[in-house]
C-alpha cells in the first residue's frame, strides 16, 4: 500500500505528483533524504496542499546539493541501511530526492535505496524538451535493478508527441499530465482527477 515517487531530474515536479496522489489516495507522506531544508521542506509543501501526516525525515541536510555533497558540507555521512518505512495506518507516498543516480554517499545511489525500500515507483517527469531521453534512460535504470514501476506522471504543459514517444520506447504507461499549477493550491490539485490505474498502488498485495 505504498509507492515511491522517483524522478527524472531535479524541478520536475516530483513534489507536485506526492502532493496530488496524497490528496487523492488519502495518503501519508514521507520524504527520506531532504537537503536544502534552509530554504524550505519538501514536507511543508504537501501539508499545505493535503491532509497528509508529513513523517519526520530520516535525514535533513540544509544546502540545496545533491545529498551526498549537502551531507558532506554538514559533516555527516548518509547511510542507507538505517534509513527504513516509517509506520503509518494508511498509504504511504514516499518522495525522493533528486534523479534516480544522485549519491547519497561514497558508494551508494538513490535508486539503490529504493531497491532496498522495495516499493514499486512512479516516475515524475517534465513534458518538455528533453523528456524522452532523461525518462528512458530512468527506466532502464529502475529495470536493471528489477525495480516494478507502475508508470509516468508528466507535469507541464501537454506534449502529445513526448508522451507517445515515452510511452512507445519507454514502454510504459503515461499514467497523468499535471499541468504547472499558478498558484499551486489544494482546489487546482483536487480538480485534477487521477485514473484508478494512478491508484492502483493503494491495494494490499499478497
Amino acid at each position: 500500500m505504498n509507492v515511491f515517487v522517483a524522478g527524472t531530474g531535479t524541478d520536475v515536479g516530483k513534489t507536485t505528483v506526492a502532493a496530488w496522489l496524497c490528496l487523492h489516495a488519502k495518503a501519508d507522506y514521507w520524504k527520506p533524504v531532504q537537503t536544502g531544508s534552509r530554504l524550505g521542506r519538501d514536507a511543508e509543501t504537501v501539508a499545505r496542499l493535503t491532509d497528509a501526516r508529513c513523517l519526520p525525515e530520516a535525514v535533513l541536510l540544509p544546502e540545496p546539493l545533491s545529498p551526498y555533497e549537502a551531507a558532506s558540507l554538514a559533516g555527516v555521512r548518509i547511510e542507507p541501511n538505517a534509513i527504513r518505512l516509517p509506520g503509518t495506518d494508511r498509504p504511504l507516498v514516499v518522495e525522493g530526492a533528486g534523479g534516480l543516480l544522485v549519491p547519497l554517499n561514497g558508494t551508494t545511489l538513490l535508486v539503490d535505496l529504493i531497491a532496498r525500500l522495495g516499493l514499486p515507483v512512479i516516475l515524475a517527469a517534465h513534458s518538455s524538451l528533453g523528456t524522452i531521453n532523461h525518462t528512458c534512460l530512468s527506466l532502464e535504470a529502475l529495470r536493471a535493478r528489477d525495480i516494478p514501476t507502475l508508470g509516468v506522471i508528466l507535469s507541464g504543459e501537454p506534449n502529445p508527441a513526448n508522451r507517445e514517444a515515452i510511452e512507445r520506447f519507454g514502454r510504459t504507461a503515461v499514467l497523468a499530465e499535471l499541468p504547472w499549477l499558478d498558484p499551486l493550491d489544494r482546489a487546482g490539485l483536487a480538480r485534477i482527477k487521477p485514473s484508478a490505474e494512478c491508484l492502483t498502488w493503494r491495494m494490499p498485495r499478497s
